[in-house]
């Protein structure tokens, strides 16, 4: 499982001119599922996130919980996460997970992070989406549940 952080000051993500989840401040996770994961990967994740201290305390540092500054989360299911680009020009997603092993996935991580009292936003699994995000810092991270 790959996930894409992004500190945000405010996201939105939108179907067709509707927009379905949006968060004031907090972070955009883009979500990426591949074929062997399995519930201690999304275990893995929902703990490593949950705790994060990406936030900036009262001297500049990185020191502050996403819980600590009372953010929000908007999760977006990304497959493009695990494009292989090695051959050719036409990235190959044969990684990503087929819908019917990501979506529970997908649920199960959203419903793991709720767990941890924080509000949860999320995309449509599979739908053509337009994610606004305004970046904070900028900072982005990259976690993948394979590489501990």
């Amino acid at each position: 499982m790959k996930v894409v952080i992004q500190r945000s000051k405010q996201a939105s993500v939108r179907i067709e001119e509707t927009v379905i989840g949006e968060i004031s401040h907090g972070f955009v996770l883009l979500v990426g599922i591949e074929e062997e994961d399995q519930q201690e990967d999304i275990d893995y994740m929902v703990r490593k996130i949950s705790k994060m201290r990406i936030f900036e305390d009262s001297q500049g540092k990185m020191n502050l919980s996403l819980a600590e500054v009372n953010g929000e989360i908007l999760s977006i299911s990304q497959f493009t996460l695990y494009a292989d680009t090695k051959k050719g020009n036409r990235p190959s997603f044969t990684k990503a997970a087929r819908p019917q092993i990501a979506i529970p996935l997908y649920e199960a991580f959203n419903a793991g992070l709720r767990e941890t009292g924080v509000t949860v936003q999320t995309g449509e699994f599979g739908a053509d989406m337009q994610v606004s995000i305004l970046n904070d810092g900028p900072v982005t991270i990259i976690i993948d549940s394979k590489q501990r």
